[in-house]
């Protein structure tokens, strides 16, 4: 899937926008792929899956667009 970077925080996770508008995705920094989370930015596209939690769906396999 596709996304967009929405918000990042100080603890090591953020949310994606989906691009199909299906809600906000959660996201941590152990949950990226081949890139660190200091490289992320607000607004940077993704690609992920996604994972059902037991607080919700996340997202998974984070990578830059």
């Amino acid at each position: 899937m596709q996304g967009t970077i929405k918000k990042l925080t100080d603890k090591n996770f953020g949310f994606i926008s989906q691009e199909d508008n299906a809600g906000d995705l959660f996201f941590h920094a152990n949950n990226l792929d081949g890139i660190s989370f200091d490289q992320l930015r607000e607004g940077d596209a993704v690609t992920f899956e996604v994972e059902k939690t037991p607080k919700g769906n996340a997202a998974v396999g984070v990578k830059k667009a």
